[in-house]
């Protein structure tokens, strides 16, 4: 496996005994195949609490997801319904901290790491105090994909890999993050308004104004499939993919933001779609309607009532 270096037993070893209060939550949707490929892998015999919350996608994956985690001693939740990422993610939490867990560890089904790695996010969450923690994130060919922290110009809601504004503000991958139950507990979990994605962004922007810190371990490496839970074919994406990230720019900036930002972001709705839209490439858009109906509803709940928080200028 490129990408994550080979760890020998006694490193095994002794990551274990560092992982005794440490709950791993993935929240698997429709993603069997990789949950048995990644999570053994990630946690090989380190006895590591997993937790996995199958948001429901049908019942053959059920089914096959209720088989895995039987094997391999997993503890595994059922929500009848798709309860998504946010969603998932809280009831993993929660069910982690009613186990006693004191350190969560987030990892999405396309992401793997090793016990090295994950005793070393919590040795981190345990250390430093108040903070969100990552690591850095490779590509499967062990080119790096993130180095950690990405930031998002408030100016208009698009995002770099570096800072060019003092206005620009960092936010933490929830393809893998952790989390001390104290500020988990501050937080209150994600923010399941957002269904599936930007909630990592708004957990690190909620973090900061708590006055927590967003730190990148960069011993932990974890290799990310990007995409890998939401490929249509090809390089295209799903529709959910298209209506879920351009919608959730705007709700963001309804959460967070105020009304000048708002406005400013409204206006570059068109140019941010576009981009989303042209990640999964030019030719799914004539293949097929899928893509053209998430974009075009994205944009609809994108120009919809934004919801804000209490206080929020």
């Amino acid at each position: 496996m490129r990408g994550i270096p080979v760890d020998d037993g006694g490193a095994a070893s002794r990551a274990a005994t560092r992982l005794a209060d440490v709950a791993l939550v993935v929240v698997n949707y429709g993603s069997s195949g990789l949950l048995a490929t990644n999570l053994p892998r990630t946690v090989g015999d380190s006895g590591i609490r997993v937790v996995v919350v199958d948001s429901f996608s049908g019942t053959g994956e059920r089914a096959a997801v209720t088989g895995l985690t039987a094997e391999h001693g997993w503890d595994l939740l059922t929500p009848d319904t798709n309860v998504g990422f946010g969603g998932g993610s809280n009831l993993g939490a929660a069910h982690a901290l009613a186990a006693g867990a004191r350190v969560l560890v987030f990892l999405n089904p396309d992401a793997w790491t090793d016990p090295t790695g994950l005793a070393a996010l919590a040795a981190t969450v345990r250390s430093g105090g108040r903070a969100l923690v990552a690591p850095r994130i490779h590509r499967p060919d062990g080119s790096v994909y993130s180095r950690g922290l990405t930031y998002l110009r408030r100016a208009d809601g698009t995002m770099s890999g570096r800072s060019t504004s003092q206005d620009d503000v960092p936010w933490l991958s929830g393809a893998c993050l952790a989390v001390g139950a104290g500020l988990w507990g501050e937080l209150g979990g994600f923010d399941e308004d957002y269904f599936l994605y930007w909630e990592d962004v708004d957990l690190s922007w909620r973090a900061l104004a708590l006055g927590a810190r967003l730190e990148v371990v960069d011993g932990a490496r974890v290799v990310h499939d990007e995409g890998g839970t939401q490929e249509s074919r090809g390089r295209a994406k799903s529709e959910t993919y298209y209506r879920y990230d351009i919608r959730n720019r705007m709700l963001f900036a309804g959460k967070n933001l105020g009304p000048t930002d708002v406005r400013r972001w409204r206006r570059t709705l068109p140019r941010a779609a576009r981009a989303v839209a042209l990640r999964g490439g030019r030719r799914q858009f004539v293949e097929g309607i899928g893509p053209w109906r998430g974009v075009a509803r994205g944009v609809a709940e994108a120009l919809g009532p934004l919801k804000r928080r209490a206080g929020a200028g």
